[in-house]
């Protein structure tokens, strides 16, 4: 049997690409997690090697979607294969019945993880280069009084979001965001 494996971020993040590649090539069943890939527990995945049996087929989009590094997908791929199943990858075209698939396996996860830890040694090095500079990360502060301000004008719905936005300076995804936090506390 063919089955599926997809992961996604979050759960706004659209599925249907993989969705689409994993049926056109003949999934009868497909597994999907919506977390990040960083995190080891994937209950989808977890179920997806309990009901593995010998000859099944192991089927991703794309190697990121399976493993969050190197060790971790040739780990997952061996856990695969120790259950006498077989594991394919679309977009890279390798398949783990042939040695050069594995061979190939192996290049592939190598290069992933180089081009993961290039990204984040650049992102650290960009903040350090920023902060030196007198920059701060991260999202800017909301003033608290102005966003006191703005509920009030929103209560009152004699201007629009727009307006109060001008005239406060606080974000109508900000104002909608304290809202709604204010709207589930209050349940």
């Amino acid at each position: 049997m063919k089955i599926g494996y997809i992961r996604v971020s979050t759960i706004s993040q659209n599925i249907d690409r993989q969705v689409d590649a994993l049926s056109q090539c003949g999934c009868e069943k497909i597994f999907i997690d919506k977390c990040t890939g960083t995190k080891a527990n994937r209950p989808q995945l977890e179920k997806l090697f309990e009901q593995l049996r010998k000859n099944d087929i192991v089927i991703v989009t794309e190697l990121s979607r399976f493993g969050r590094s190197t060790k971790d997908l040739i780990n997952l791929v061996e856990q695969v294969e120790s259950q006498g199943a077989q594991f394919i990858s679309l977009k890279e075209d390798i398949d783990t019945t042939s040695a050069m698939g594995k061979f190939f396996f192996t290049i592939v996860c190598a290069f992933s993880q180089l081009q993961r830890d290039i990204i984040v040694q650049n992102t650290k090095e960009g903040l350090k280069a920023a902060r030196a500079r007198g920059r701060k990360g991260g999202r800017p502060k909301v003033d608290s009084k102005a966003l006191d301000n703005a509920v009030k004008l929103y209560k009152t719905k004699t201007l629009s979001i727009k307006e109060i936005e001008n005239v406060t300076g606080i974000s109508k995804s900000s104002l909608y965001k304290y809202l709604n936090q204010k709207e589930v506390q209050s349940e």
